[in-house]
């Protein structure tokens, strides 16, 4: 197969390209290198570009027919929820604008194939076990923009054919390779390793909830599972007419004191967090319900807590000694 990546040179991104690339389909990544690193897939073509930008539309077009690209997987996306809040136009401008010109780049060369990076911030303030069929509604500019990502693509599916489905996505973390681990604190895992470096003591806010330990529960699921389930889905799509959405999580809840448990013996060193006030919007639980992933492929996460935390250690120890 042949597969054109978007934002192939980030986290899940690059990840998902090199499985592409290690099982023997062709790849070309499209990056604007903004959050992305070359040194992540120094073995796949990368052509920079921004896809938002004047021209992108026909430079979209000319790589797909140049490459005679069979499939698109679309990852590239600004994804700070707090930046989303302070500048709603320009996320809008950028995920929205930049997805329609993916579109409009794959209409005009006839590929009619994609796997779109969405995102269980499409439920919002959901609590409990989720479903792709519960209700959407999205708390801030970030999640609006994946989930009028979601209906673009349903809207060019049923105008062109388009054969497509938006993968959600629960709390990913961890590192399939020591060189490929998330370098941005936005995300709990590297928030508490940024806390630990700066010698301060991690944060959990809130320990009243109903929850067995008192702390919020959710969903985390591996970087490496995540990436085969693109490829799963990716190789599903040619039984797939239209457009669907699927939950990509483990369908099992780990509470944040548990994860704080599991840092600590991953780091092999005890951590104390403090316990603040609950945040304002956050559920007790949220958990992905996943058998619609697994009815269509038979994909299912196999990785533990452990594995997660655990590789997201090493990769942040060899970041450290680079540095």
């Amino acid at each position: 197969m042949r597969v054109m990546v978007t934002g192939g040179a980030g986290y899940i991104g690059a990840h998902a390209s090199l499985l592409l690339a290690e099982r023997g389909d062709r790849v070309v990544i499209l990056d604007d290198l903004v959050t992305g690193s070359l040194a992540r897939v120094s073995t796949i073509p990368v052509v920079q570009l921004e896809l938002a930008g004047e021209n992108a539309r026909q430079k979209i077009a000319q790589t797909l027919r140049e490459l005679r690209i069979d499939a698109v997987v679309h990852f590239a996306a600004r994804k700070q929820v707090a930046e989303s809040i302070r500048l709603p136009a320009w996320y809008y401008q950028q995920n929205v604008g930049g997805l329609a010109n993916v579109l409009l780049g794959m209409e005009d060369a006839g590929v009619s194939r994609l796997v779109f990076s969405s995102s269980a911030a499409v439920y919002g303030d959901a609590n409990g076990a989720v479903s792709e069929r519960d209700e959407t509604r999205p708390v801030n500019p970030y999640g609006e923009t994946k989930l009028v990502g979601e209906q673009l693509i349903a809207s060019a599916s049923r105008a062109w054919g388009l054969r497509a489905a938006s993968l959600r996505y629960f709390n990913v973390g961890g590192a399939g390779r020591p060189e490929l681990g998330d370098s941005a604190a936005l995300n709990l895992i590297p928030i508490v390793f940024d806390k630990l470096a700066a010698g301060d003591p991690p944060i959990i806010f809130g320990d009243d909830y109903p929850t067995p330990d008192g702390t919020c529960i959710r969903d985390y699921v591996h970087v490496m599972d995540v990436a085969e389930a693109h490829l799963a889905v990716l190789d599903s799509l040619t039984s797939v007419a239209g457009h669907l959405s699927l939950n990509i999580g483990t369908g099992t809840g780990t509470s944040v004191r548990e994860m704080m448990n599991a840092l600590s013996t991953a780091a092999g060193r005890d951590i104390s967090p403090v316990v603040t006030a609950r945040r304002l919007g956050d559920p007790a639980s949220v958990v992905a319900t996943v058998h619609d992933i697994q009815r269509l492929t038979g994909w299912s996460a196999k990785r533990s807590l452990a594995d997660i935390v655990e590789s997201a250690w090493e990769s942040r120890q060899r970041s450290i000694a680079e540095n």
